[in-house]
């Protein structure tokens, strides 16, 4: 039966980094969870750890590969449905970020700005051969995404409405129901009910 130790935020970045540090070449690292446990700050932390080593590391946000809002709203601005089929591009980001980085050593950081409603207009950046690229947002999993190391930032019902904004509080069904509906072992399960006091899941019968 599994268990969960405590661990501090500078700990599971050193484990998180020393762990990815083990894989060579280019790979992409997903980390997700609610916009509520700000999985791209996390993964922001990991990647100037892998910098600080000499790794080359990037960090693309799934809100910066967000639909136009004539296409996630069109049934409503607090759709649960839309939020989980329509509120991201997980297609474009397989194509122009995953399948981009492993096939043609390039990827794009972004698609869509958020706050303007338009093309993000991002270059097309090129990636040196030992690139650790970090995707971080909701609902990656079940999307038909490859990752090479997978991080989940878990958070109850509780803590997500404890943490959500007031008005992103409609998305907590959505992301509930995906993750019931997208069961996962992810590499690297933590509990984020504390985003200050996370804690690891270690499974006892795991072999190092």
């Amino acid at each position: 039966m599994p268990h969960f130790d405590p661990i501090t935020r500078a700990g599971l970045v050193e484990l998180l980094a020393d762990r990815i540090l083990e894989l060579s070449g280019r790979v992409v690292i997903a980390i997700d969870g609610a916009d509520a446990a700000e999985p791209v700050a996390i993964a922001d932390r990991i990647a100037t750890a892998l910098r600080d080593t000499g790794r080359a590391a990037e960090v693309v946000s799934l809100h910066d590969y967000i639909r136009p809002a004539s296409l996630r709203m069109e049934f409503g601005r607090t759709d649960e449905m839309s939020y989980r089929a329509a509120w991201f591009d997980y297609a474009a980001l397989n194509r122009e970020v995953i399948r981009a980085l492993r096939e043609d050593a390039r990827w794009l950081p972004a698609l869509w700005d958020e706050d303007r409603d338009r093309s993000a207009r991002s270059p097309i950046r090129s990636a040196a051969p030992d690139t650790v690229l970090f995707i971080a947002g909701p609902m990656l999993f079940g999307r038909d995404l490859s990752f090479d190391l997978t991080v989940r930032l878990d958070m109850s019902e509780a803590a997500l409405r404890r943490r959500t904004a007031p008005e992103a509080q409609w998305t907590i069904p959505a992301i509930l129901r995906h993750d019931r509906d997208n069961p996962y072992a992810p590499t690297f399960f933590i509990r984020w009910e504390h985003p200050d006091r996370p804690a690891l899941r270690i499974d006892d019968d795991a072999r190092s």
